[in-house]
């Protein structure tokens, strides 16, 4: 029995499925199953059965999700001792939709960065809403940002407030579209895609059909092609503030919108957050970090979160 076999197993259990569990580790899906399937050789029970509504523990895998959670959790806590005891740089792992990573995440992780003086490592990845949750609660990540996440009381999070924004429709100023909106082109980042995010529950909304949208690799490129006329694009006001200044956008009044959200900062309870991750939470209270997401400058391509786990197919 391996903490890779633990940790493939806890994402599958929380996730839901053997394809969520492997896109949360970055890993193909065979390898999650053969993962899967080596600890319940090992344990002699199949801990997984699939069902209607996805995958279902059996009593076995119940009692074992406790366990191997805190086990999973115990083994990321490990590495940063290790880590700290060679005065390597304590590593923050952070995850968020993908217009945060884009646009919020670097100039946040570098001046967070300076101000630690070398002694953080950050780094950051996209992740769904469902990931973020799976990934803080087994310390593969230590902070999201974004969406609210401490619902699911079993994964023990805390998420807490922390800014307020205003998702918008965008388009070209001479862009006409006929037809109701659920007939125009929509044009959207990858986290539309995500049912739990705020623009997939705006888009659910309108009752915009899935049919209707074209999923752009970042929200640049989907603002850009809006800016051709291409479609409407949705996306945070504040973040398109250089094309609307530019005047290649301008904001399409539509029922239901402008919608008002707020970013979250979600963490472990401050009894077994990480030093690095408490010292994060601090800084996003401070005026320099509040600056830094009302106007934090163009966007950069976001990568998908890689955790600190690699899945391995034994022999």
């Amino acid at each position: 029995m391996t903490l890779t076999q633990l940790s493939a197993f806890v994402l599958v259990a929380r996730l839901g499925s053997v394809k969520a569990a492997a896109n949360a580790l970055s890993v193909s899906e065979p390898a999650v199953s053969q993962a899967l399937a080596a600890l319940r050789k090992y344990l002699g029970d199949p801990l997984l059965v699939r069902s209607g509504n996805g995958m279902t523990m059996t009593a076995g895998g119940t009692r074992l999700l406790a366990i191997a959670a805190q086990m999973v959790a115990l083994g990321a806590e490990a590495e940063s001792a290790v880590r700290s005891a060679k005065g390597a740089p304590e590593q923050l792992r952070l995850v968020a939709p993908s217009p945060v990573v884009e646009f919020v995440a670097g100039p946040l992780g570098e001046t967070f960065g300076a101000r630690s003086s070398g002694t953080i490592e950050i780094s950051s990845g996209v992740a769904t809403t469902a990931e973020m949750a799976a990934l803080v609660s087994q310390r593969l990540a230590d902070v999201a940002l974004g969406p609210h996440l401490a619902g699911e009381r079993s994964m023990g999070l805390v998420s807490e407030p922390i800014f307020r924004a205003r998702l918008v429709v965008l388009a070209a100023h001479d862009a006409r579209f006929t037809g109701p909106p659920a007939r125009w082109p929509w044009l959207v980042e990858p986290s539309a895609t995500d049912p739990d995010s705020d623009v997939g529950r705006m888009l659910r909304a309108a009752r915009i059909p899935e049919s209707s949208l074209s999923v752009f690799p970042t929200q640049t490129a989907a603002w850009d092609a809006a800016a051709r006329g291409a479609g409407v694009a949705p996306g945070v006001a504040h973040l398109a503030v250089h094309h609307i200044r530019r005047r290649e956008l301008t904001v399409v009044e539509l029922p239901g919108t402008p919608v008002d959200v707020v970013w979250h900062v979600s963490t472990l309870p401050v009894d077994r957050r990480s030093a690095a991750a408490s010292s994060l939470r601090h800084f996003l209270s401070t005026p320099e970090a509040m600056k830094l997401l009302r106007a934090p400058g163009e966007g950069l391509a976001p990568a998908r979160f890689r955790p600190p786990v690699y899945v391995t197919i034994w022999s």
